[in-house]
């Protein structure tokens, strides 16, 4: 897909942001795509990305520009066949999805779950370090972020085992059509069949919040065609960039000792140490967005129906935006970063997100004095990020 970009002016890379070794570590890549400018044409793909901050977050927070409605992925063709979904919409059926999430998932409401939630990230505290030693990703965020997960939603024992693997098969399917967009359609396809066969009432305990998706389908503020794909928002886009935030986090802490003593010394520094977690290494690389209108960014044209990626992992580490971006500092408390989204798509299981991960870093704080990197390996996803394997000894 090597074609010129529409205005002469904008930089072109030939990059592949797909790429094995730029998918385990982006960004030096990111670095160079920000020297660009803040707009580039992506020749290999055929789409214009945003690597710097301020045009990401603007963006973000212009959906009726830079629209959701024809797909995040890169992929014309998987992205036709993605649209209707929470992820895939723009308001009004955005918002009309939303309402029947937010009542489980605003921080008022969790906070009646806030106990267990503490109470299961010290049990799986407890009985990782018993072992002394244990992977973060494996032992650790897997377990704990599937398994509260899947009994906050109510969803049946069999079929848990395979949610994750299946997860990140669908978020590979939003890069180009390369070898591992096109093995893990099969992946994604048998997360659909579980969310029409298996994650249903009669199967769906009487209380979770599953069962609530299905019982906005009878009151009728949800279409009943359009519950299984609600219920993608929990086992799809709720597991995989939690667990790699926490797997994150615990490589950050092994990596950065002076950091972690830090937290450790000072307990109420734990949610500004997530959120730079969240910045420096984001959980979702990246999305993108579709033009409905012409842009102008820089004085450079974007034509009406361009595909933008938006590139949250180089906002991130933007120094235009962010002083000394590449450190790691749990006192920057970092806001208005972007791994969260911003405006109407802001992510919707934030506030559940956070709260696993306050609960984590508090247990881990409580417990272990300090970790020593054993071994680690980065995934290779087309759109999310963290370690696959991230081996500690803890003392």
């Amino acid at each position: 897909m090597d074609q010129p970009p529409s205005d002469p002016r904008c930089p072109i890379s030939d990059v592949d942001l797909w790429a094995d070794e730029v998918l385990a570590n982006p960004y030096p890549t990111y670095s160079t795509l920000r020297d660009l400018g803040p707009v580039v044409w992506l020749s290999r793909v055929g789409a214009y990305a945003l690597p710097r901050y301020q045009e990401v977050r603007e963006a973000l927070q212009s959906h009726d520009t830079f629209s959701s409605a024809r797909g995040v992925g890169i992929d014309a063709a998987y992205n036709k066949r993605a649209e209707g979904s929470i992820l895939t919409s723009d308001p009004p059926e955005h918002d009309r999805f939303r309402r029947v999430l937010n009542p489980q998932l605003v921080p008022r409401a969790l906070a009646t779950h806030r106990d267990m939630i503490v109470r299961r990230a010290e049990d799986i505290v407890d009985s990782v370090m018993s072992a002394g030693t244990f992977d973060a990703a494996a032992d650790l965020a897997q377990p704990y972020t599937v398994e509260l997960l899947a009994d906050l939603i109510g969803l049946p024992a069999e079929g848990r085992d395979q949610l994750l693997a299946r997860a990140t098969d669908g978020f590979d399917t939003f890069g180009p059509p390369n070898e591992r967009m096109i093995a893990a359609l099969g992946g994604l396809r048998e997360l659909f069949r579980y969310c029409q066969h298996d994650a249903v009432p009669g199967r769906l305990t009487p209380d979770g919040w599953g069962q609530r998706i299905y019982d906005a389908g009878v009151s009728g503020d949800l279409a009943p065609e359009d519950c299984p794909k609600l219920m993608l928002a929990y086992v799809w886009a709720g597991m995989d960039t939690t667990v790699n935030a926490i797997a994150s986090a615990v490589w950050l802490f092994a990596t950065n000792p002076d950091e972690w003593d830090r937290v450790r010394a000072d307990p109420s520094l734990i949610p500004s140490a997530f959120n730079e977690v969240l910045r420096i290494e984001a959980p979702v690389q990246r999305f993108s967005r579709f033009t409905t209108e012409v842009v102008t960014i820089d004085d450079i044209e974007l034509p009406a129906g361009s595909r933008v990626a938006l590139l949250f992992g180089s906002a991130n580490r933007d120094p235009r935006h962010y002083p000394d971006p590449d450190r790691f500092d749990v006192g920057r408390n970092p806001i208005d970063h972007l791994s969260l989204g911003r405006g109407v798509h802001r992510c919707v299981g934030a506030p559940l997100a956070l709260l696993e991960g306050h609960a984590v870093i508090a247990a881990l704080a409580s417990r272990i004095e300090r970790f020593h990197e054993v071994s680690t390996t980065w995934r290779r996803n087309n759109a999310v990020h963290g370690p696959e394997s991230a081996v500690v000894r803890c003392s």
